[in-house]
């Protein structure tokens, strides 16, 4: 009974459409991924790398054994590295990622129409106008003064 129950809930879950909206914000989210990883490494590094005085970031290492090799490949096959240039671009990469979306949100929460105010119930009371007493709105005698309404 309780893996219906589940079987049920879940059926419930995926056809509101968060599977759906879910799957769809995660390949739109890979798709943009490369973008940005592109944007990072063959745009912005390289400015950096020019500013810096021509630095290859993704040729930034510590070899971990003290010696010297001219590319992160030689020291990686060599000894245990650290790749702190890879790590400098990851970051710049997450950076771009937050502030593009950060963005875009911003932007989707301008463009959403704002809900409409909830009508006013309709009024349950009225006042007599002899005695100004609150009376229920479908009285046909106030109850204070017994006026005929």
């Amino acid at each position: 009974m309780a893996f219906k129950d589940t079987l049920k809930e879940f059926k419930e879950f995926a056809v509101k459409g968060n599977v759906v909206d879910m799957a769809v914000g995660v390949i739109i989210g890979g798709a943009f991924s490369k973008i940005v990883t592109s944007f990072v490494n063959d745009l912005v590094m390289p400015v950096i790398g020019k500013i810096t005085g021509g630095k290859d970031f993704t040729q930034m290492f510590l070899p971990l054994d003290g010696n010297t090799y001219a590319t992160l490949e030689e020291a990686q096959a060599a000894t245990a590295t650290i790749a702190y240039g890879t790590f400098i671009t990851q970051v710049l990469d997450f950076l771009i990622v937050a502030i593009v979306i950060f963005f875009t949100l911003k932007a989707l929460v301008k463009m959403k129409k704002p809900e409409a105010p909830a009508p006013e119930a309709a009024p349950t009371t009225k006042v007599c106008p002899y005695c100004k007493s609150e009376i229920p709105i479908d009285a046909t005698r106030c109850g204070h003064c017994t006026s005929e309404l």
